[in-house]
């Protein structure tokens, strides 16, 4: 197995557990078990969004880069796989850091253009 791609995977991973715990533990400190009403510029929110934006899109990302990466792959196999990895991050970062998810900003939009386009150069890859 690619280490890189085993690395990638990982930091995905603790991404999507990571979020899970962040949203926990803010659920939990403010009271707030389920529902409430929906303010985009709330944390809580903020962090509801990009937990379920990675749940999304993490789990086909990491099958892909095992998958790929038990054969051998190509240096810009990983280096797409790296690029996806950065792309999350900086999703969830679009996401989190500013006042408000209601307008558009530069991390969520590369983050989002990222994810699609090494998601589908890695769905290429496995085709050939």
């Amino acid at each position: 197995m690619n280490p890189i791609a085993l690395w990638c995977t990982a930091a995905l991973g603790f991404l999507l557990f990571g979020l899970g715990i962040c949203v926990s533990g803010l659920r939990f400190r403010s009271r707030t078990l389920s529902g409430g009403a929906r303010d985009p510029s709330r944390l809580l929110d903020k962090l509801i969004r990009a937990h379920g934006n990675t749940a999304e899109f993490v789990p086909f990302l990491a099958v892909l880069f095992l998958f790929l990466g038990g054969r051998s792959p190509a240096a810009s196999v990983l280096w797409i796989m790296v690029a996806a990895t950065a792309s999350r991050y900086l999703l969830v970062a679009g996401l989190v850091l500013p006042r408000s998810m209601d307008a558009p900003n530069p991390l969520r939009f590369v983050g989002a253009l990222g994810t699609y386009g090494c998601g589908i150069a890695l769905c290429i890859s496995l085709l050939k």
